[in-house]
């Protein structure tokens, strides 16, 4: 059967693939585009590459001897340390590919046709990150810009807590749990994440000291925390009853997310099973939006807000890597020209001015 295109399939790529024989060589691949005419014209570069070759793809004699493929990069990036998540999907469809030839256009085409119907912040995490890690590893300061689908940042969140509220989860999680209470306090008073927290080990936990050393983060930039004073003796406590290596026995994963909602709908008096049955939804309410991830955007507005720090500041704790990722919790503080506010008309004087008139 001689070179066809197959159409784009729901579900499986959005791109037309390459499939049939040419002069004997088998050949199915994709084309990389959702296009037929550019489809086509990748099919006449498959057969004229089968033509000269005799294979597909073209040997790797003809390739720039010595050239370093993403295979190779990326088996080099692992060996260094370098995160392995979503590393596979990249190596099998780059593979062999010189690195010379991983350009923007490829990286695009390629993510959209591993990841077809994913939010664009999906695509960027799960292949864009991947492949620019291995790529500037290899490459360093060589490494071409590689620029991010738009839309990759995906929707910005600018939830935070007031005190009573974040108290109040904390207290409910005290009575369900103390571990989990404690927990939380750690999370609100530190602004680490909610893996950095469950990583944290017991022998890098120095209440005497007010310190915690935080070994590894997002950014696998590992820093010094600072230990509010009321939560010292807690942490003390915990660490005289508690033998694990762990500062903490929880496990990412559905009981310790349910104890969360257990805490939330407990300060709304609503009822909550002890574990989660299968097909159970939570009730909607005003804390439905509260995640872990909310306490450590609490912290950074209570640290705007209530602490005087402002983003540098925020930076120079190690818990973001520059100003432009603090930058969202710019507007936790008012700024000076809402002092202005106090100057505005008062409906009591406006009222008793009329009387008089």
């Amino acid at each position: 059967m001689p070179l066809k295109l197959r159409s784009p399939r729901t579900g499986k790529t959005p791109n037309f693939e390459i499939r049939g024989t040419h002069l004997g060589v088998r050949v199915e691949v994709s084309s990389g585009t959702h296009k037929r005419s550019l489809a086509l014209k990748q099919l006449r570069k498959v057969e004229e590459c089968v033509e000269q070759y005799g294979q597909y793809p073209a040997p790797e004699l003809v390739r720039r001897s010595g050239e370093p493929t993403f295979l190779s990069a990326a088996v080099a990036y692992m060996q260094a340390g370098g995160q392995r998540r979503y590393i596979a999907p990249a190596i099998k469809q780059f593979g062999e590919t010189p690195l010379s030839e991983i350009d923007q256009d490829a990286i695009d085409k390629a993510a959209v046709e591993i990841y077809p119907h994913v939010t664009p912040a999906t695509r960027s995490r799960s292949f864009y990150t991947p492949v620019s890690a291995v790529l500037h590893h290899a490459l360093g300061d060589k490494c071409p810009l590689i620029r991010r689908p738009k839309g990759s940042k995906g929707k910005e969140k600018k939830d935070f807590m007031w005190p009573d509220d974040a108290f109040a989860i904390i207290e409910e999680a005290d009575k369900i749990k103390p571990e989990f209470g404690l927990y939380l306090r750690l999370l609100i008073y530190t602004g680490i994440r909610k893996s950095e927290g469950l990583n944290l080990l017991s022998a890098d936990i120095k209440p005497e000291e007010r310190a915690a050393w935080l070994r590894t983060s997002k950014n696998e930039d590992p820093r010094m925390l600072k230990l509010r004073i009321d939560i010292v003796a807690p942490l003390w406590n915990h660490l005289k009853d508690h033998a694990g290596e762990r500062l903490f026995s929880f496990r990412d994963g559905g009981y310790f997310k349910h104890l969360l909602m257990r805490s939330k709908l407990a300060v709304l008096g609503l009822p909550c099973p002890k574990s989660r049955p299968i097909g159970w939804k939570p009730p909607a309410s005003r804390l439905s939006f509260v995640g872990f991830h909310t306490f450590r955007h609490t912290w950074a507005r209570w640290m705007r807000r209530y602490g005087g720090a402002d983003i540098q500041g925020l930076v120079e704790t190690g818990n973001w890597r520059n100003q432009r990722s603090a930058q969202r919790y710019s507007h936790a503080v008012a700024r000076d020209e809402w002092d202005r506010v106090d100057n505005l008309p008062s409906m009591g004087n406006i009222r008793g001015k009329a009387a008089n008139e």
